[in-house]
C-alpha cells in the first residue's frame, strides 16, 4: 500500500511544488513587499482558524476509517463527521466575521484576512473527502482533487493580483478553488451518510483522538509563523514579506516531498498495525522511515548549498537579499519538521495517545517566543530563521522521548549514516563548482549534486536503494525472457 500510494500521490507532488515555486516567482513580483507581508500574516491567521477548529474532524476521518466493518458503522462515521462539520460552520462563520469586523486592521489587511477564514470551511468539507480518499487508498482521486485545487487557486490568485486586489489575491485563490471542487466530490461523501446517525460516543471518541492532534497542529503553526507576527512587531511587513518569501521557497520544497511521501505512508501504517499488529508496523515504519531520510536529507542539504542562485531565479529583487541568508536555517527546519509530522509523531496518532503529541509540540512552540524575542531585535529575519531551526531541534528530541509512552517508532540509524555521508559527499562536491549566477548556477549545482549523491548513495546502499534496484533490474529481466 505505500509504494503504490508512493507513486500515485508523486504527480500531485510534482503539481503542489511547481504552484509552490511559481507562487513565490508570481506573487513576489506582483504584488508590493508590504503587500506580500500582509498575505503572509493572513496566511497564518487562516491557517490557525482552520487548524484549531476543523482539523480534528479531518485527523479523525483519517483514523477511524479502517477500522469500521459493517455498512451501519460506516454511515455513522460519515454522518457523525459531516453534520459535525456543518454545525460548527453554522458557528464558525458569523464567529469570525464579528471578530474581523471588530479588529482595527487596515481595510486591505482586513479583506485578506476576511477571504481567507470566508474559505476555511470550504477547504474543510474538500479535506474531509480527501482524507476519506486516502484512507480508503483512492489514490488517483485523492491526487487529482490535490492538483485540480492548487492549479485553479494560483491562477485565480494571480488574476486577481493583475487585477490589482493586492494582499486578498493569493488567498481569493485559496477561498476560491476548494468551492468548485465541491460539486465533484461532496455529493457522493453525504451519500455514504444516509441512513446513519450522529452518535454521541463515536464524536467523543473522535474529539478525544482529534482535539489534542489539533491543538498539537496550532501549536507547531503557531511555531511556524511566530516569526511572522514579531517581525511585524519589531520591524515591519516588508520585512515579514522578504521573510516568508524565502521561507516558503525552501520550506515548500521539503514539504512537498513530506507530505508526498506521508499521504501514502500515513495510511499504510494505520492498516499494518490494524491488521498485521507491531512487529508489520514495526516493518512498514522502517522503510518508510528511511526512505523519508534518503530523500529529506540530501533535499535540504541541496538547499543550503543553492540559496543564492535559487533566490536570484525565483524572487523578486526586493526580497532576494534576506532569502539567501534565510533559506539554509529554515531548509535545516523544514526537514526536522518533517521528521516530527511525518514520521516520529505518527506514532502519537497510532498509538491513541494524542494527548502527548500536544505535550510534544508545546515544548518547542514555547522555546521558539522565547528564542524568537531574543533573536529578531539582534539578527533580524536571520535570527527568526534560527530561532526556527533550533525550536523544531528541540521538539524533535521531545518527540523521540515522549513516543516511548505511546507507540515509539523505530530510528533507522544505519540507514541515516550512510544518508548523511552521502549528503557530505555531494555537499563536498557542489562546494568546488564555480559560482556561475543564477539559473545556470542553479542547473549546474543541482545536477551535479544529483549524480554525486545518487551515485554514492547506490555505492553505500543507503536506504536499500542498490538492493531495490537490483530487485528492478531483475525482475524486468524475468519479465523480458
Amino acid at each position: 500500500m505505500f509504494w503504490r500510494g508512493v507513486w500515485g500521490y508523486l504527480p500531485a507532488q510534482i503539481v503542489q511544488g511547481v504552484v509552490g515555486f511559481l507562487t513565490i516567482v508570481v506573487f513576489t513580483r506582483l504584488l508590493s513587499p508590504q503587500d506580500f507581508g500582509h498575505y503572509a500574516l493572513a496566511f497564518s491567521v487562516t491557517t490557525l482558524a482552520h487548524t484549531a477548529t476543523f482539523s480534528w474532524l479531518e485527523a479523525s476521518m483519517a483514523r477511524f476509517w479502517a477500522a469500521e466493518r459493517t455498512p451501519e458503522g460506516l454511515a455513522a462515521h460519515f454522518a457523525s463527521l459531516y453534520r459535525t462539520s456543518f454545525a460548527i460552520i453554522a458557528v464558525f462563520v458569523p464567529v469570525a466575521a464579528l471578530t474581523l469586523w471588530l479588529l482595527p486592521l487596515t481595510p486591505a489587511f482586513k479583506l485578506a484576512v476576511g477571504c481567507g477564514l470566508a474559505g476555511a470551511p470550504i477547504r474543510n468539507l474538500a479535506k474531509l473527502a480527501q482524507e476519506r480518499y486516502r484512507a480508503a487508498g483512492e489514490v488517483s482521486k485523492a491526487a487529482g482533487v490535490d492538483m485540480a485545487v492548487a492549479v485553479l487557486g494560483f491562477l485565480v490568485g494571480a488574476g486577481f493580483a493583475l487585477a490589482g486586489a493586492g494582499a486578498a489575491s493569493p488567498m481569493l485563490g485559496l477561498m476560491i478553488a476548494p468551492l468548485f471542487a465541491l460539486p465533484f466530490i461532496l455529493p457522493g461523501e453525504l451519500r455514504r451518510s444516509a441512513g446513519g446517525a450522529v452518535d454521541p460516543a463515536r464524536l467523543k471518541a473522535y474529539a478525544a483522538y482529534g482535539y489534542p492532534i489539533a491543538a498539537s497542529l496550532t501549536l507547531a503553526l503557531v511555531l511556524a509563523s511566530t516569526d511572522r507576527f514579531l517581525l511585524a512587531a519589531f520591524m515591519d511587513a516588508a520585512a515579514v514579506g522578504a521573510y516568508h518569501a524565502s521561507y516558503s521557497l525552501a520550506n515548500r520544497t521539503l514539504d512537498v516531498m513530506f507530505i508526498w511521501l506521508g499521504a501514502a505512508g500515513a495510511p499504510a501504517m494505520v492498516m499494518a498495525l490494524e491488521r498485521g499488529g507491531r512487529e508489520a508496523l514495526r516493518q512498514t515504519a522502517l522503510e518508510q522511515g528511511s526512505t523519508l531520510i534518503l530523500i529529506g536529507l540530501p533535499a535540504a542539504v541541496g538547499l543550503a548549498l543553492v540559496a543564492r542562485p535559487m533566490a536570484e531565479l525565483m524572487i523578486g529583487e526586493q526580497l532576494r537579499a534576506a532569502a539567501t541568508l534565510v533559506t539554509p536555517w529554515i531548509a535545516a527546519s523544514a526537514f526536522l519538521s518533517g521528521l516530527i509530522a511525518y514520521y516520529f509523531g505518527f506514532g502519537f496518532t497510532l498509538g491513541k495517545k494524542t494527548g502527548l503529541l500536544l505535550v510534544t509540540m508545546a515544548v518547542p512552540a514555547g522555546a521558539n517566543v522565547l528564542l524568537n524575542l531574543i533573536l529578531i531585535p539582534r539578527l533580524g529575519v536571520t535570527g527568526a530563521a534560527m530561532a526556527t531551526a533550533l525550536s523544531f531541534a528541540i521538539g524533535l528530541v521531545a518527540c523521540l522521548m515522549l513516543s516511548r509512552r505511546a507507540i515509539s517508532l523505530p530510528v533507522p540509524w544505519e540507514n541515516l549514516s550512510r544518508c548523511g555521508v552521502a549528503s557530505a559527499i555531494m555537499a563536498g562536491a557542489v562546494a568546488v563548482l564555480p559560482p556561475l549566477g543564477g539559473l545556470v548556477e542553479l542547473v549546474m549545482d543541482a545536477a551535479v549534486g544529483g549524480l554525486v549523491y545518487a551515485a554514492a548513495a547506490l555505492t553505500l546502499n543507503a536506504a536499500g536503494v542498490r538492493d531495490v534496484l537490483v530487485r528492478l533490474i531483475r525482475a524486468r529481466r524475468g519479465a523480458a525472457a
